[in-house]
């Protein structure tokens, strides 16, 4: 059995050690707006014999007025945000990434059902519980999985430190590395999502979804329109102008 936390935004000695005072075998590290090559240097860093950490790339699709977010694992070339919807689904099924869907139809940052169905044959599994999400959102994600026969995940969404090792998906096999993980998500191996159910867990679930409060400033939403400057925007260098045509920006 291996115990994964499919999706958390920060990373640290704090979040290492709380990781694996969680009993977590596995964290995949996927930040915003930063280049897959930097994502990999620090997900290498915080790597041990105690606790794999796997470089993901949550690529923020569309324009800021109709953003989706994928998550996307295993990928050996770069993907830049601000492109289509179609053109990152593209990238990542010839890459042979494991293609999840985090938090869908959750706000206006979500794949929602006729997305997931037009794309079914590349998605991998659906998120069907986080922190951030209400009891209703967690409903919805669970019809959404169900409905397009996809394994479900659950995952931290962790972008506050504390709330790493609330949630996680025991595999009933062993991980020992990023192909490996990469393989149980695209063979659909037998999982679990697990979360915990103390009064602590449901305190730190408000302090996630607070935390969307500062996600969707006023100031944060300045700056990424200023997408140019962006780290991850397709014009930068590190893409070589192959998504030129698919940016929406």
């Amino acid at each position: 059995m291996t115990a994964v936390d499919l999706h958390v935004k920060v990373l640290d000695e704090t979040v290492v050690r709380r990781a694996k005072a969680s009993g977590l075998d596995v964290l995949v590290y996927a930040p915003h707006f930063t280049q897959l090559e930097d994502i990999e240097k620090t997900a290498e860093r915080y790597s041990d014999d105690e606790l794999l950490v796997v470089p993901g790339r949550e690529v923020f699709t569309g324009t800021w007025r109709d953003r989706r977010h994928v998550l996307a694992i295993g990928l050996d070339e770069p993907v830049p945000d601000f492109i289509t919807l179609e053109a990152a689904m593209a990238e990542f099924d010839r890459q042979n990434a494991a293609v999840l869907v985090p938090h869908p139809s959750f706000l206006t940052v979500s794949l929602e059902a006729k997305q997931i169905e037009r794309h079914r044959d590349v998605i991998d599994a659906v998120e069907t519980y986080n922190p951030k999400h209400w009891p209703q959102h967690n409903r919805r994600a669970t019809s959404i999985a169900r409905e397009f026969e996809l394994p479900a995940f659950g995952s931290s969404y962790a972008h506050l430190p504390g709330t790493v090792g609330e949630v996680w998906t025991a595999f009933d096999r062993e991980i020992d590395d990023a192909p490996d993980l990469v393989e149980v998500l695209r063979n659909g191996a037998s999982r679990r999502p697990r979360h915990r159910s103390s009064v602590d867990h449901y305190a730190r679930r408000a302090l996630e979804f607070a935390h969307l409060g500062w996600e969707n400033s006023a100031k944060k939403v300045d700056r990424l329109l200023l997408s140019g400057q962006e780290a991850t925007h397709p014009e930068q260098s590190v893409y070589d102008g192959r998504f030129d045509d698919a940016s929406v920006y």
